[in-house]
């Protein structure tokens, strides 16, 4: 057994090396063909080949200096750009001089007279009358307080010159991986078929032979000094692990442009699916389901002795292939709207952006029916199945975040802090989470029904760009993941998630749920606070015989599950009898405490 072990580890660890290697076999070079598929629109396309031209047809042995001559052209088209159509003080001086004397009425026609018919000065000209629409007509005291209201102008148009006439970060950003992507060349993307199973492939039955023979043990937890190996104990091989992990969502968020030799080893998977080459989202969105089809069959075998612990895990691993995997993108090979169905706002926080609210109303019967379900489901599904299965439901049945800390996650759950300060923290940061999404959704609606940007001052725009900065991609993916092996496997779940927290106020305050201890049983072994992800110390509640109903609870049933006496039990009862009264063991008696 432990050789196969070991023989599965070592193939493992050779199909992750072949993984990363990947990154620097192919070779790039821009080439019109490339420019064609990369760039659809024949205006832009053209643009983009002339500040470009000194990289036609030139080969580069690494994406980053092939993005990095990319970016260095682009950036220097955008200063070229920014010192022609830049309005100067020359131009505000001359927009003064139309205006004379004091108690002046500023007036946009005389803007049109000041500059000429080239394409700069119409530039120019159109600018300053958008963005001093709001001041026409208006009467100033002096030329001072009109120069100080032009100078403002000034700055504004030319902090925007760049999105309007050149190439703004995001821009630059989708043309790196647009070109990288179709500028690649090499074994594989000649191969990519035998690349995707000499690595992820080779990964995954090094992965099985690792896990299979655990079948020859006895079923349930054993203690085998999880705090003292250097995986699942805060070791050297845990933080290899979560730095890994740390790195490779840095790079998805925010640098895909590469890793876009990963996305070929997955075309051929994305062409039969969707009918569309790889995304980085598509090879995340493989890995992460054979993350937790392949960490759920392990899930299995370890837990076999709980019926309920074995059906908990085919349920997420079902629901991640069939809802959140394949639907979605046979639904795009369909050419019909995708929708993971089962993501629910607050947690599909994008779910009342204008963009997918547009896309859904303007797709029939399919886009309707999705966005009402998305509604029905967030203001009536989430409280009433919250009320009759508490939480669990949705976080240990359902939901993909879930699934991952379940199953990839499971070697770390002993990790998270179950101390009180640690509690205090969860409970301020997610309810602050929710309330922010909360607001930013408002400001997002708000800005669709008005066509107005503002409330309060506030962009709604930046509003959510910060929200999906700040907690969609750091928090839930670098931190929430990464952060594995630090911290246990549900720190999204704990700190971050706003469904989570919805779910867990509906479940404090209005649910059946609850777990019942048996405080005469309890021989304080801590199993279960040990192994209680969500941070929850257990142990507490069993010893004193009061029923577990923590917002926080994710009806996991671990706790249960690795319990040596039975003390634990995951009921779904009268409301009322939730809190019930606490059985007090002492030396000389046992009494209830009303």
């Amino acid at each position: 057994m432990k050789l196969l072990q070991k023989a599965g580890m070592t193939l493992f660890i050779v199909a992750s090396t072949l993984l990363i290697s990947v990154l620097f076999l192919n070779r790039y070079k821009l080439t019109d063909a490339a420019l064609s598929k990369a760039i659809t629109d024949s205006t832009e396309r053209k643009m983009v080949a002339m500040d470009l031209a000194p990289m036609m047809g030139k080969t580069y042995d690494f994406n980053v200096s092939f993005n990095g001559d990319i970016d260095k052209h682009l950036q220097s088209s955008n200063k070229k750009i920014t010192s022609k159509f830049e309005i100067t003080d020359q131009d505000i001086g001359n927009v003064l001089s139309q205006f004379s004397g004091q108690e002046i009425r500023y007036s946009t026609e005389k803007i049109s007279d000041i500059f000429d018919d080239s394409e700069e000065g119409q530039f120019k000209a159109q600018k300053l009358k958008d963005y001093t629409s709001w001041m026409h007509e208006k009467e100033y005291a002096d030329k001072a307080g009109l120069q100080e209201h032009l100078e403002n102008t000034k700055s504004s148009i030319n902090a925007n010159i760049v999105n309007d006439k050149g190439y703004s970060d995001y821009k630059i950003k989708a043309l790196k991986l647009a070109l990288t992507r179709q500028s690649g060349f090499g074994p594989v993307s000649e191969n990519s078929l035998l690349w995707l199973l000499l690595t992820i492939g080779l990964g995954v039955v090094g992965a099985l032979m690792y896990i299979f023979p655990k079948l020859e043990l006895l079923p349930g937890i054993k203690n085998d000094h999880v705090y003292h190996s250097p995986n699942s104990g805060r070791g050297w091989v845990g933080y290899i692990i979560g730095f890994l992990l740390i790195g490779f969502y840095v790079i998805l968020y925010w640098y895909p442009e590469y890793m876009t030799t990963w996305m070929e080893l997955v075309d051929p998977i994305s062409m039969a699916l969707n009918g569309n080459e790889a995304s980085q989202w598509f090879f995340y969105g493989f890995l992460y389901t054979l993350a937790i089809g392949v960490m759920g069959i392990r899930m299995i075998i370890k837990y076999r002795h709980s019926k309920y612990q074995m059906i908990r895990t085919y349920s997420v691993i079902f629901f991640q292939i069939a809802f959140a995997f394949l639907i979605p993108e046979i639904l795009i090979r369909l050419n019909r709207p995708s929708m993971d169905l089962k993501n629910i706002w607050p947690l599909n926080y994008t779910f009342f952006f204008d963009y997918n609210i547009e896309n859904l109303t303007h797709s029939g019967s399919l886009g309707l029916g999705m966005l009402v379900w998305g509604i029905v489901l967030a203001l009536i599904g989430v409280p009433v199945i919250t009320y009759f299965y508490g939480k669990r439901w949705y976080c240990s049945w359902v939901c993909g975040c879930g699934g991952l800390a379940e199953t990839l996650g499971d070697p770390y759950r002993q990790l998270s802090d179950k101390s009180l300060k640690a509690w205090k923290i969860e409970r301020w940061m997610i309810h602050s989470v929710l309330v922010f999404v909360v607001v930013m959704t408002f400001g997002v609606l708000y800005t669709y029904f008005t066509g107005s940007s503002e409330i309060a001052g506030i962009n709604t725009y930046n509003l959510r760009t910060v929200y999906g900065f700040v907690i969609g991609a750091a928090f839930a993916g670098v931190v929430g993941v990464g952060f594995y092996p630090f911290m246990g496997s549900r720190v999204w779940c704990r700190f971050g998630c706003p469904l989570a927290a919805y779910l867990g106020l509906v479940q404090r305050f209005k649910s059946r749920f609850r777990i019942t201890t048996n405080g005469g049983q309890c021989i304080s072994c801590g199993n279960c606070s040990t192994y209680c992800e969500m941070g929850i110390d257990v142990r507490w509640y069993a010893q004193r015989g009061q029923n577990i109903v923590r917002s926080s609870c994710v009806g996991c049933g671990i706790c249960s599950s690795v319990c040596p006496r039975g003390v634990l039990k995951l009921e779904n009862k009268d409301p009322k009898d939730r809190f019930g009264e606490a059985i007090l063991i002492g030396n000389d008696s046992v009494k209830m405490n009303a």
